[in-house]
C-alpha cells in the first residue's frame, strides 16, 4: 500500500477537509438509515398484516443491523487515508 510520502506532510487544509468530509459522510449515512427505516416501518405498518407492534419490532431490528453495518463501520475509520486497512 502506498505510504503517501510522495505528497509530503498533510497540511491543515487537507486535515480540515478530511474531517469535514468524514462528518458529512456520517451525517449522510444516518439520514439514509433513518429515512429508509421510517419507510420500512410505515410500509410494514400500513401495507402488511404486521400491525403496529410487529412493524415496530421488525423495523427496530432493521435499524440496529443498519447501524452496525452502515454507520458504526464508518465512524471507526481513521481519518488518515494512508493508514493500512482504510
Amino acid at each position: 500500500m502506498a505510504s503517501g510520502s510522495q505528497f509530503g506532510d498533510q497540511t491543515m487544509d487537507v486535515v480540515v477537509h478530511e474531517k469535514t468530509y468524514h462528518a458529512f459522510s456520517i451525517l449522510t449515512r444516518w439520514a439514509m438509515l433513518v429515512i429508509g427505516d421510517a419507510t420500512f416501518f410505515l410500509t410494514l405498518w400500513f401495507a402488511t398484516g404486521a400491525g403496529f407492534w410487529g412493524a415496530l419490532f421488525i423495523a427496530g431490528a432493521a435499524f440496529v443491523i443498519g447501524y452496525l453495518f452502515l454507520v458504526r463501520h464508518e465512524e471507526k475509520q481513521p481519518l488518515d487515508v494512508w493508514v493500512e486497512g482504510r
